[in-house]
């Protein structure tokens, strides 16, 4: 029986030995004091397990080298992964979106139903170990060393550590740097699933409000639009966030001069907004402009869309003109910001970038350099949009890993 060790006790490294164990003898390495501790923050705590869409809407929700992912996700698919975690007792539900939360709506519940099933399996825990060297001759790996100068040897290798987002969880890069050591070449990191930081002062008196059912899009500098999406998002103090505008963050890293554009009532035409607008200022006729949105916006919005507007606030509603009105209509359906940049990266839900794909074999997840090395999770230079995508690719990514041992 061989001996693999698994270093990275996320979901990618205890799905990778989980399946590794049901031919071999595993060893689990974790420098946390626990497993799993990202996914205590997934999905706002809730755990985000994957989405429920059929597997073949997964690859457009891939930007980060979905056709690398076929073997794997096809392998181990989101139906697997569901009928995986309820075999170990968990309940699953699916929300708005496609979205697939355990019925508790609490993360621990994944990562405990994982730990039991890791201890059932016999699998060896170590915690608080933190691998600081590699052992390698003849493009071949013969010992790990960790932080409390314990040598490991095993037959086969399973690096699954993680980016380098939210690093209070462990994802520090340390991967990458025993990766890049074994001669395998990580591409840039970068910040994807990220807040955007825009120019403008006004967001801030919009810090806390979420809108739902709007527009958002980037434009270049062109004006070209090069992002879209509809759904949900929220205004910080430094700008934007929300699952639209977090999926569409990864597209600013390869522009500059970029501008956001929100469409607050995409469901309308411009005609039938300003028509909207007309009925609303006939119910209020007789009310100053600034007191007459109750009912199309926001409370905490009409304030700032009443100054960007540059309408007199206190002009009465019947005294608007045409031009005035048709002025509104645009900005309420392309509210502008200018692109400042993206939130640091340990603020990033992912880290976008890692391993080269073109050095690990897509159908085994095997190094096509070190002979005893495989790579699973986020790690990997692969990453998705917000949705689930995410922990499905660390599970597919590690089943594979794991069961292409033998």
């Amino acid at each position: 029986m061989a001996t693999v060790a698994v270093i990275g006790g996320g979901p990618a490294g205890m799905m990778a030995a989980i399946k590794a164990s049901e031919h071999n003898k595993v060893i689990l390495i974790d420098k946390n004091n626990k497993l799993g501790k990202k996914l205590y923050i997934t999905g706002k705590g809730r755990c985000n397990l994957t989405n429920a869409k059929d597997i073949n809407d997964f690859f457009d929700n891939i930007p980060g080298n979905p056709n690398f992912l076929y073997s794997s996700l096809y392998s181990f698919t989101n139906e697997d992964a569901m009928a995986f975690v309820r075999s170990l007792g968990v309940k699953l539900k699916v929300e708005r979106g496609d979205r697939v939360f355990p019925e508790s709506d609490k993360s621990s519940d994944i990562i405990s139903a994982f730990e039991s099933e890791i201890i059932k399996r016999g699998i060896c825990i170590k915690l608080n170990s933190q691998v600081t060297d590699v052992e390698y001759s003849d493009n071949r790996i013969s010992a790990i060393k960790l932080n409390d100068g314990t040598r490991i040897e095993a037959d086969h290798y399973i690096l699954c550590t993680g980016g380098i987002s939210y690093p209070q969880t462990g994802s520090t890069g340390e991967g990458h740097i025993l990766a890049h050591k074994l001669g395998h070449r990580v591409t840039k990191l970068f910040p994807s699933l990220v807040p955007i930081e825009v120019k403008e002062e006004w967001v801030r008196e919009l810090q806390g409000l979420s809108l739902r059912n709007v527009e958002f899009k980037l434009l270049d500098a062109r004006n070209k639009v090069i992002y879209k999406d509809f759904g949900e998002m929220l205004f910080t103090h430094y700008g934007l966030s929300g699952p639209i505008v977090l999926s569409g963050s990864r597209t600013v890293n390869f522009h500059k001069n970029l501008k956001a554009a929100v469409n607050l009532k995409p469901a309308l035409t411009a005609d039938e907004l300003d028509k909207r607008i007309q009925k609303d200022f006939a119910k209020n006729i007789n009310k100053a402009f600034k007191n007459s949105l109750d009912e199309l916006l926001p409370k905490k919005m009409i304030p700032v869309i009443v100054e960007l507007s540059h309408i007199d606030p206190d002009k009465k509603v019947n005294m608007i003109t045409k031009e005035e009105r048709k002025q509104l209509v645009t900005l309420l359906q392309n509210l502008e910001f200018n692109v400042k940049g993206l939130r640091p990266v340990a603020e990033a839900i992912i880290t976008a970038g890692g391993i080269d794909v073109k050095e690990i074999d897509p159908s085994t997840m095997k190094s096509k350099i070190i002979n005893n090395l495989s790579f699973a999770g986020e790690i990997i230079d692969i990453d998705a949009v917000t949705g689930g995508y995410n922990i499905q690719l660390a599970l597919s990514t590690g089943y594979l890993a794991g069961t292409s041992i033998g």
